[in-house]
């Protein structure tokens, strides 16, 4: 393998950035210098650790008029998008920051005459985050911000095509003024990847990506007794109940099926709708779709840019070909959409319908602007067809009814159920899967308990003879 790093941009094809993989020689100095400094950095208090965090987040926020045409040269995300992703980095960041002293707080049972007992948590060391290019600043923050506050040290291991952001991320910790060796952002291939998770010196892995991604983390991973976080996609499904507020469902639907050209691991991939609504539904929704204006995401009039690889289009266009040969409707006509063109990574939206679950694109990850629509009968058959997928992530139910929404939300296979929103990350949540999707959790307090470990402390002062 070169050791050159060349980004390719989706929106032109050109080389918009130029590196070369660290070198092993690098690598170990870096994992060195984080385990050196971690030994002090858990000592440091959470006030101190708190102030550090804030103030990278501030440095971050600093760069926004740079940061968001950066993200549409490396992954193709319109422009007039970007501050959104930083709003989100923000407040995920801040809100681990803030319950940082109440998350990591020790832990008193029932008091005991003669005895001092708690649970402590503490730092497991260095943090491996691998981030995936979708969502880089928010996927990667998800991680870093809680693993610095519980008192690790983080190496960030970012996706090649988002190179960019893993330098933006040590640039700001650099003038936040953290101390040298907590945080570092190596560019590394595969291969160095595996021999850091096996190397001895990285006590978590958290990793988002694709499931054979995941699974070259739990081979690099065995045996070596440490911590492994997996956050691995979805094909996350909508039920839209017969109570269902339309307008509403549809204008969020949409958005939650297309931003980012659906390449999204909680965006909308498949939608069920009761029989009483679907034709209007569907009537509405393809309409909505048809109003995309798809192009250079450079131009703040563009509303959906190109997918980040001429390949993954093909994908998409592949299993949209699929499922129109096994009798599914295309209702979106592509040749409307004039920047869409075949070997390119601009791609039409489309809307399917006549779709079953023999259809890819209805059981297996999409991660581009497609969705397919089934009518269903009632509650029962909704849920059976929404748990018929290898991953969950996330469900949203569209309805007026919040008790139906719990118990059906109690029957869905997901690790989070969504009522009248959609593709969304609440940070005071738990964001995690079930099945394929993955295993582990970040975010919420929850998040904190996969970055430490509990220590136990059973004092007897009180000594009779």
């Amino acid at each position: 393998m070169t050791n050159e790093v060349k980004l390719i941009s989706p929106v032109d094809g050109r080389v918009y950035a130029e590196r070369h993989y660290a070198s092993d020689q690098t690598v170990a100095a870096a994992l060195d210098a984080a385990g050196h400094a971690q030994r002090a950095w858990k000592r440091v208090p959470l006030a101190e650790r708190a102030a550090y965090c804030h103030a990278a987040v501030d440095a971050m926020l600093a760069m926004r008029e740079e940061i968001a045409p950066e993200l549409a040269w490396q992954m193709g995300r319109p422009v007039r998008y970007g501050a959104g992703e930083l709003r989100g980095f923000e407040e995920r960041a801040r809100h681990m920051i803030d319950i940082a002293p109440s998350a990591l707080a020790d832990i008193h049972p029932e008091p005991k005459s003669g005895f001092r007992r708690y649970i402590r948590r503490e730092p497991l060391g260095t943090v491996f985050v691998i981030a995936p290019w979708n969502y880089p600043y928010l996927t990667a923050v998800n991680s870093i911000i809680p693993a610095l506050m519980a008192g690790n040290a983080v190496i960030l291991k970012h996706a090649t095509q988002t190179l960019l952001v893993g330098e933006r991320f040590e640039q700001a910790f650099r003038e936040a003024g953290l101390p040298p060796g907590l945080f570092r952002n190596l560019l590394l291939d595969h291969d160095q990847a595996a021999r850091v998770i096996g190397s001895g010196r990285v006590q978590q892995v958290n990793f988002t990506g694709s499931v054979e991604g995941g699974r070259a983390m739990e081979g690099a991973a065995s045996g070596h007794f440490l911590g492994l976080g997996l956050e691995l996609g979805g094909k996350d499904p909508a039920y839209v109940r017969a109570d269902a507020d339309l307008a509403f469902t549809v204008e969020n639907l949409v958005d939650g099926s297309f931003f980012n050209s659906g390449q999204s691991c909680c965006g909308i991939e498949r939608i069920y709708v009761a029989r009483k609504l679907y034709s209007e539904f569907v009537e509405r929704f393809a309409e909505l779709t048809r109003t995309y204006v798809l192009g250079d995401p450079l131009d703040k009039a563009t509303t959906l840019g190109p997918m980040v690889k001429a390949s993954s289009a093909d994908f998409v266009r592949a299993q949209i070909a699929q499922a129109i040969g096994h009798g599914a409707r295309a209702l979106i006509d592509a040749t409307t959409f004039t920047a869409d063109a075949i070997g390119t990574p601009y791609l039409a939206p489309q809307v399917l319908i006549d779709v079953d679950h023999s259809m890819s694109v209805m059981r297996e990850e999409s991660f581009g602007p497609v969705v397919g629509i089934m009518a269903v009968e009632n509650d029962e058959q909704a849920v059976k067809l929404m748990n018929d997928s290898a991953y969950g992530l996330t469900a949203s139910l569209w309805t007026r009814d919040l008790e139906a929404a719990e118990d059906l939300g109690d029957a869905i296979a997901t690790g989070t159920v969504y009522m009248n929103r959609c593709d969304y990350l609440d940070p005071a949540l738990a964001w995690t899967g079930v099945k394929h999707t993955g295993r582990g959790a970040t975010l919420s307090r929850v998040g904190y308990e996969t970055l430490t470990r509990p220590k136990s402390f059973h004092l007897r002062h009180e000594i009779t003879s």
